[in-house]
């Protein structure tokens, strides 16, 4: 058969549909193409990417903090000795890493969104190419296939059972059917046939473009973490700058015959109540984490998609192109009730020119059975998730016509015929059963599989990813649960869950007698692991019923039956290979189609998650204790006890060095929600315990030191005190212990240890110990606060459970 062609009731040929073509439009011609792009009539919506270099610089740089921190840093450089300006330059080399680390997320990114775009059809010349988005214009012909994206607006020019899925744009789950002359929506799908459409809107007049454009930007936004860390900071700000008044006032009476000095002890207080590196390094956390999977072809569509996948707890999983590759092999044809198996091979090669774009299923049928010339389709019933069969009218070239239907033996087949029987024993073995099956209805009849006799069972094998059985004992091992949620057999599904030693696999159950009610449906859906037979709609119900149990769903799909469900779940992970609509919804997509990546996805978002949940303790008790320590100097009307040189050595030992590096540390906890609860139930009494201790030392120095040199000795024995409390909080976040978090505090304990014993470095941090009983008692006040430190703990782990 060498076309495929639809008859009218006449007899006659109405219109070629496959190759060769009869009065096929040829698109536009070059010359027109070069005249459109010379009017500017292109497709110039940009496509998905990363952030600007521009908006990366200022992102990093024109800060709150950072304006704050700057304008006190040009103070500190008029007033007082470079050393108590290190904090400036520290913010600066933060700030650089910070913007490098984007810039590099920026090219891994934008490398894998070109590998990843979407290439639309566009027929011109008479010849079909693909093309990128940005290549379209004005009235272009741009060719459809099952799942393929609307990308512009425009209007039918073919329509061959074409069904268009505009859910995303209306709401309306009921795909549309379309013919000649009906508008096409950009942001629409295809779900089943074919056709192409000549493009009427291009650019951002295209209805979806200007949604397209926004939801498909790079964003740091919409995450638990950044919004907790936000929610930090506006607080942060509200208590600093009543506190920071009161410091200046308290500061310039105490110290009416020294200004300069007073004016440093001030900036010496407010600098460390800004958590300013907190917000960089989640951002470089985030970037370096979005380089590394870039590394394993896995481009993250969505940055919080990270997040998100860390705080999964339930992944659902389609079996085909998953668990399964996506090629099949037909390994036996059973002819059925007396049929000649010459005929069944005949009617089976003929069905491969039903469909221009085949399935799995079909191209594997197409494989072993080639097409005969003599037989010509006259009409075709594309397959369809809703219906599980495909169909075609065919004239057989001895004069006779038939009408055959391919598709799920237990949808086409009345329960309990014998048949079933038969195909239970082959599923229970994994493999997957078509039905070939004559009926005498047509095509177009809503009824057209009634009475339809069953006349071969077409085998086909599955084969099983090598990677998959490891992926899903991975998930186990987290105790993440796995769903199969599958269109196929129930029992065949379940088979090829069991050879991969999936939990549950025993489970099956057919949606079909899924209930309907969410509550109801979320229990059986908790208690069993494999499905089958599901719809399109039903995964998305399914997904929704998941949620409503308090489940973070995780949904993978490469068809364009997992579209909904994608969208719906809180996490969509579509393969590279996978229809343009699942791969637009999908916040992550797997560019080398293996489901074995996921795990690195999930554990990429548990270390972010988890690493700056530890660090932002850090950088958070040192805003409780720098603000309770400025109260407690104004109440007092004393002193401020240290110079920004002195909190600048100490944030660079206890936060900066070690934050850096917990932040980049495996870590495969599962990510909790309440991040801002969960740091402050830490940070707080943290920074209290710190804040009590290190005054409480100075007050005692206050007495105990008198004359020349009293003040830089009361700093000594104050500094002394916060670096070892601030150390034991170091410690503790750094549990449990490795042989490098160990070498890590020990390091930036003996880094402090050589401030205090080189005497270049005692005067350039101003540190000096005085004597022995004030150093002596520093570090048992400081010893005190740390059993202190373990108590509190302790207690608000068992008071206030993450």
């Amino acid at each position: 058969m060498t076309q495929r062609a639809k008859i009218d009731t006449d007899g006659s040929e109405a219109e070629a549909v496959g190759p060769p073509v009869v009065h096929r439009p040829a698109g536009l011609t070059s010359a027109e193409v070069a005249e459109r792009v010379a009017r500017g009539e292109v497709n110039d919506v940009p496509v998905r990417s990363s952030r600007s270099t521009k908006d990366i610089v200022r992102a990093n740089v024109f800060t709150r903090f950072n304006a704050i921190i700057g304008v006190l840093w040009v103070i500190m450089l008029i007033v007082a000795p470079i050393q108590d300006s290190l904090f400036g330059f520290v913010i600066i080399a933060n700030t650089g890493i910070g913007i490098i680390q984007e810039l590099r997320a920026k090219k891994t990114l934008d490398g894998l969104a070109v590998i990843g775009e979407a290439k639309p059809t566009v027929r011109r010349d008479g010849v079909a190419a693909e093309l990128s988005t940005s290549e379209i214009v004005l009235g272009d012909l741009i060719e459809l296939g099952p799942g393929d994206k609307v990308v512009v607006d425009g209007e039918v020019a073919e329509a061959d059972s074409l069904e268009i899925d505009e859910s995303l744009l209306t709401g309306e789950a009921d795909p549309v059917v379309k013919k000649p002359g009906d508008p096409m929506m950009s942001g629409s799908f295809v779900v089943a046939g074919g056709g192409a459409f000549t493009a009427t809107k291009v650019g951002r007049e295209a209805y979806a473009a200007q949604l397209a454009e926004e939801a498909s930007r790079f964003t740091l936004v919409h995450s638990e973490l950044r919004t907790g860390i936000s929610t930090i900071l506006k607080y942060v700000t509200w208590m600093m700058i009543p506190t920071a008044i009161g410091l200046v006032i308290s500061q310039l009476v105490v110290k009416d015959d020294n200004f300069k000095d007073a004016i440093a002890r001030t900036v010496g207080g407010i600098v460390p109540m800004i958590p300013e590196g907190l917000v960089l390094l989640t951002s470089v956390a985030f970037a370096i984490g979005v380089v590394r999977l870039g590394r394993k072809q896995c481009l993250v569509q969505e940055l919080p998609a990270i997040e998100g996948l860390a705080r999964v707890d339930v992944v659902c999983l389609d079996k085909t192109g998953t668990l399964t590759e996506g090629g099949m092999d037909v390994t036996e044809v059973r002819p059925l009730g007396g049929a000649d198996e010459t005929y069944v091979h005949t009617v089976l090669g003929a069905f491969g020119e039903s469909d221009p774009r085949p399935n799995a299923s079909l191209q594997a049928i197409i494989d072993a059975y080639p097409d005969t010339v003599e037989w010509r389709c006259t009409e075709a019933l594309p397959f369809s998730s809703a219906r599980k069969y495909s169909g075609a009218a065919f004239s057989e070239g001895n004069g006779e016509n038939s009408t055959w239907l391919l598709g799920a033996p237990d949808v086409l087949l009345p329960a309990g015929d014998p048949t079933l029987t038969e195909i239970d024993h082959l599923n229970e073995q994994g493999l997957r059963v078509l039905l070939l099956a004559r009926t005498a209805n047509e095509l177009d009849s809503p009824e057209v599989a009634t009475g339809a006799h069953p006349t071969a069972l077409v085998v086909l094998e599955q084969r099983l990813r090598p990677d998959a059985a490891d992926t899903l004992a991975y998930f186990a091992d987290q105790n993440v649960a796995t769903k199969v949620i599958s269109g196929d057999n129930a029992v065949s599904v379940g088979a090829v869950a069991g050879k991969l030693d999936m939990p549950g696999a025993a489970n099956t159950v057919d949606a079909r007698t899924l209930p309907t009610d969410r509550e109801e449906m979320a229990k059986v859906l908790d208690e069993n692991a494999v499905f089958g037979r599901v719809t399109p709609q039903q995964k998305r119900d399914m997904v929704a019923a998941l949620q409503s149990h308090g489940h973070t769903v995780a949904m993978t799909g490469d068809g364009v039956n997992d579209v909904l469900a994608l969208k719906d779940a809180d996490i969509g992970v579509s393969m590279g290979s996978g229809s343009e609509a699942t791969r637009a919804v999908a916040q992550i997509v797997l560019l080398n189609n293996s489901f074995a990546t996921l795990p690195s996805v999930v554990a990429e978002g548990r270390r972010v998650i988890g690493n700056i949940t530890r660090v932002a303790t850090l950088f958070l008790t040192k805003t409780v204790y720098s603000v309770l320590l400025a109260v407690l100097v104004v109440c007092s009307q004393v002193e401020y006890p240290f110079l920004p040189r002195h909190l600048t050595l100490l944030s660079t030992l206890t936060i900066g060095i070690p934050a850096f590096f917990l932040a980049l540390a495996p870590n495969k906890e599962r990510a909790k929600p309440n991040f801002v609860r969960r740091v402050m139930r830490y940070a707080i009494p943290g920074g209290v315990i710190a804040a009590a201790a290190t005054f409480t030392t100075y007050l005692l120095a206050r007495h105990h030191y008198s004359g020349e040199g009293a003040l830089e000795a009361e700093t000594s024995a104050a500094t002394l005190t916060l670096f070892l409390v601030s150390m034991w909080v170091l410690a503790i976040i750094a549990r449990p212990y490795t042989w490098w978090r160990l070498t890590l505090v020990a390091t930036m304990g003996g880094a402090f240890l050589l401030v205090l014993v080189v005497p270049w470095l005692q005067d350039f941090f101003a540190l000096k110990l005085v004597g022995t009983t004030l150093p002596w008692a520093a570090v048992a006040i400081a010893a005190a606060g740390g059993l202190l430190l373990e108590v509190a703990w302790r207690w608000v782990d068992r008071r206030f459970p993450a």
